[in-house]
């Protein structure tokens, strides 16, 4: 995999970047079974919904190399489906796993199949990439959402895979990378990936979005997915649905990264897409929490839904997905 990753998985033994500790400190955790991957996975240790879909493949292979019975491993499908939510990617490799594990397929079969979803991902990162750098002009400014670089999938990464291959063809002037509330993904992740990268970036308050995108004609404002429906709605970071409408307002292009893994076609639209909503206390510590008055109610819902009429191009491996509505989608994804 990408040599930027936060998984790694060699000889039955499964590591994950705690990501709720970037960037001050680089720590890798030592996950033992589903059950402990399954809680990672809650605990936002690992996030962006390929890497949660790749984790939980080499968890369950992990498991299977390590003797666990098939019911054992059916057992611990059931838990990690249920770690988080809003992300189809989960779900999708699951669906591949179980019938595996159904059919009493072996270890090694099933370990194949963990390196196969990863190795895809890895292949639809690049894929994705070179589709999405082809859509942007020379000497662009961009603005980004969330995190979706290598930290969140087994290659370049989604919409941070294209920022970085438009970089590399000398087409980005500057990555305006919004700070993304409540868990600060784009402070903590997105701005130090593209720093590392060397991608000239700026950081900035998610509440300026609609000023700089006027300020610096900033051309495209390129994400990521969690889940896309039938229709082209797309579930993402919580923010990104308004600031896909400031950008849409000021003559910004919008542009989702995800790979077909990533769409949800059993869902008619984004309204049939169950969005996630934590614990008020992970929106304290990202927070002034002493300015909080004690009792105050929290709300923290974690993704909001872009309708697709404010989506210009949806990017996947497959291709470019132009003004998305379930027809071209479904033209796309299923050769209709």
């Amino acid at each position: 995999m990408n040599q930027l990753s936060a998984i790694q998985y060699h000889n039955q033994q499964l590591s994950l970047l705690d990501q709720r500790l970037l960037p001050k400190q680089e720590k890798w955790l030592q996950i033992t079974n589903s059950q402990a991957c399954a809680q990672a996975i809650k605990d936002m240790v690992v996030r962006g919904a390929p890497a949660i879909a790749i984790a939980a493949g080499f968890a369950l292979a992990m498991d299977a190399k390590n003797g666990a019975s098939q019911a054992a491993l059916l057992s611990a499908c059931d838990t990690l489906a249920a770690s988080r939510p809003t992300a189809v990617n989960l779900f999708w490799a699951l669906k591949i796993l179980r019938p595996l594990i159904e059919s009493s397929a072996s270890a090694t079969d099933i370990e194949r199949c963990a390196w196969q979803i990863a190795n895809d991902d890895e292949a639809a990162c690049e894929a994705m990439a070179q589709f999405g750098a082809g859509l942007i002009a020379p000497n662009s400014a961009v603005m980004t959402h969330c995190n979706t670089g290598s930290l969140a999938t087994a290659g370049l990464g989604t919409a941070l895979g294209v920022i970085k291959r438009a970089h590399e063809d000398n087409k980005i002037s500057r990555v305006f990378a919004n700070e993304t509330r409540p868990w600060m993904q784009g402070a903590r992740l997105t701005a130090w990936e593209l720093n590392k990268a060397g991608v000239p970036v700026s950081l900035n308050a998610d509440s300026a979005a609609a000023l700089l995108i006027k300020k610096h004609h900033i051309q495209w404002f390129i994400v990521g997915a969690d889940r896309i429906a039938a229709n082209g709605d797309v579930a993402n970071k919580v923010g990104t649905f308004a600031v896909a409408l400031q950008a849409k307002q000021l003559g910004c292009k919008v542009m989702v990264v995800a790979p077909s893994t990533t769409f949800d076609l059993t869902l008619k639209s984004g309204d049939d897409i169950e969005i996630e909503s934590r614990p008020g206390s992970e929106f304290e510590q990202f927070s002034a929490s002493n300015t909080i008055a004690p009792g105050v109610r929290i709300e923290n819902p974690v993704f909001d839904v872009t309708p697709a009429e404010l989506i210009d191009v949806i990017v996947c491996e497959h291709g470019v997905i132009k003004s998305p509505n379930e027809v071209v989608i479904a033209k796309c994804l299923l050769n209709l």
